[in-house]
């Protein structure tokens, strides 16, 4: 009799054992993603934010600028900018200091001219945060922020109520921004162009375009954004019960010869003149 017990045969690797290497990768490659959703609908995945600096000068905290601009700060709490306060130690540099800078020589000199930062004389503050409008007004066609000779402020009211000019419920109080600088387009007009009480950013583009006049569209196709066009018969376009099959080839709507009073006119309701 043989006691030697014989040696145990393993049994053969199942399929899962054969693939786990793969299974692995899966898995890994599944957690990779899902870390990533996550980030990303965490709002994790974002720019940085850098604020302006001035060589020696320290951050003292938005409480430093009340005592001197009280003007300002008393409405400051109406405005969007006022978000940007934050409280703690380890957010001093979060409030009036995020676009002008640190204050401490600017405190520490009682508020010597050039000591900090003023962004009506310079938008690389305002860029801090608005990156995207630096491209905007390096456009074709811009105001001439980028030349000095307007500033974000002329627009924007960064310290009180809202940022942008003119947003009451009034039809006519969203354009007040604009028809500051561009009266003769105010009115008031004996035949009005509705557009304008949709505001001036129905047509415009107010940072920059690359269209001529800051335009959002460069042809016609502006003009069709609101005003119907009816296909009558084969090749032939009708607006207004108008045939403009060969208005349409001759340029732009206010360049033709048409309709040249884009903002109003005082005897023509068709706005030719």
């Amino acid at each position: 009799m043989n006691n030697s017990a014989d040696p145990i045969q393993a049994p053969p690797p199942s399929w899962f054992h054969r693939h786990r290497s793969k299974f692995a990768f899966l898995a890994l490659s599944f957690a990779a993603a899902a870390i990533a959703v996550s980030c990303a609908t965490s709002g994790t995945n974002r720019g940085f934010v850098l604020a302006p600096a001035i060589p020696g000068a320290e951050y003292v905290g938005s409480d430093a600028c009340e005592q001197c601009h009280d003007t300002i700060t008393k409405h400051f709490a109406s405005a969007p900018h006022a978000r940007l306060i934050a409280q703690g130690p380890n957010a001093v540099d979060v409030g009036c200091e995020s676009c002008h800078g640190p204050a401490s020589v600017h405190v520490e000199s009682g508020g010597a001219a050039r000591t900090i930062l003023n962004p009506d004389r310079n938008p690389e503050s305002c860029y801090h945060c608005h990156s995207n409008l630096r491209g905007q007004f390096a456009l074709p066609h811009a105001h001439p922020v980028g030349e000095g000779r307007l500033t974000c402020s002329a627009c924007h009211s960064p310290h009180s109520g809202d940022a942008f000019a003119g947003t009451a419920s009034s039809l006519t109080s969203a354009n007040e921004a604009c028809l500051t600088c561009h009266k003769p387009q105010r009115g008031p007009h004996i035949f009005e162009h509705e557009a304008m009480r949709e505001g001036c950013l129905s047509c415009h583009a107010p940072h920059g375009s690359v269209n001529q006049k800051m335009l959002t569209e460069r042809n016609a196709v502006l003009c069709l954004k609101c005003h119907f066009q009816q296909q009558t018969g084969p090749g032939r376009i009708a607006i207004g019960a108008i045939d403009h099959t060969t208005f349409l080839s001759r340029g732009t709507c206010w360049s033709a010869g048409c309709h040249e009073a884009v903002h109003g006119s005082q005897v023509s309701s068709s706005l030719r003149f």
